[in-house]
């Protein structure tokens, strides 16, 4: 029932004693407030649910194990596509272990380095036998000037085997090998395949082949390695 036009209800707030008006209108506030609490919840809970990298995580494979075996509490990674980029990782990573042994006083064992050797850079990845008798095709493709019987990258004080002597790890592009295989076929009439197993028998030392070498670079990341470009 209206009198005046006014609300019977709003005439008793108003009729009502001050501090029955206060407690009503306390409560009237404080459910205006949890229901726009609840309305923030509601769109805050569909960002927190909503598509985003927070929750994404890498998978795993067998593959790629060997990078978690390696000891050391610092992991670093090269990626070496060159003759000149691999000499940089060399350099770079003699760096690293000579710097964390002098300046942090840690061992050889504490660092887990791993060299990716690809593209132009995988001819670097075959010991001396393997160049000594396929040093022309192997230096071609490597972009040297003059073919090499030994490989370059493999001789002197800084090279290949020293590091491989101090723990660092080679992983070896198994798609370029199969190219270089296939073009020391081609000019020396041999069988690619067979040409290949050689390749794959006959690494610089502590070395592996890795299905590729783009690869390695994905999964040397998705396992806590550092990462660089030399």
């Amino acid at each position: 029932m209206k009198r005046n036009g006014t609300h019977p209800h709003l005439m008793d707030i108003k009729s009502a004693p001050s501090t029955e008006r206060r407690s009503f209108l306390t409560k009237l506030n404080a459910g205006a407030a949890a229901v726009a609490a609840l309305a923030l919840g509601r769109g805050a809970s569909a960002q927190v649910t909503s598509p985003g990298s927070a929750t994404w995580q890498p998978a795993r494979h067998e593959q790629d194990n060997w990078m978690d075996e390696l000891p050391g509490k610092h992991r670093l990674a090269f990626d070496t596509v060159s003759d000149a980029s691999l000499g940089e990782a060399i350099l770079f990573a003699r760096n690293f272990i000579v710097s964390n042994q002098k300046d942090y006083g840690l061992k050889e064992s504490d660092l887990a380095i791993i060299i990716i050797v690809r593209h132009h850079a995988t001819s670097f990845g075959f010991n001396d036998a393997i160049w000594a008798r396929y040093g022309t095709q192997l230096s071609s493709l490597a972009g040297l000037e003059k073919p090499a019987k030994t490989n370059p990258r493999n001789t002197g004080g800084m090279s290949m085997d020293s590091l491989s002597k101090q723990g660092v790890r080679y992983a070896v592009c198994s798609m370029a090998t199969r190219h270089i295989a296939g073009n020391i076929a081609q000019a020396t009439g041999g069988n690619a395949d067979a040409i290949n197993a050689e390749l794959v028998a006959n690494l610089v030392p502590n070395a592996r082949m890795v299905p590729a070498g783009i690869v390695a670079a994905n999964r040397v990341q998705e396992r806590g390695y550092s990462f660089l470009s030399a």
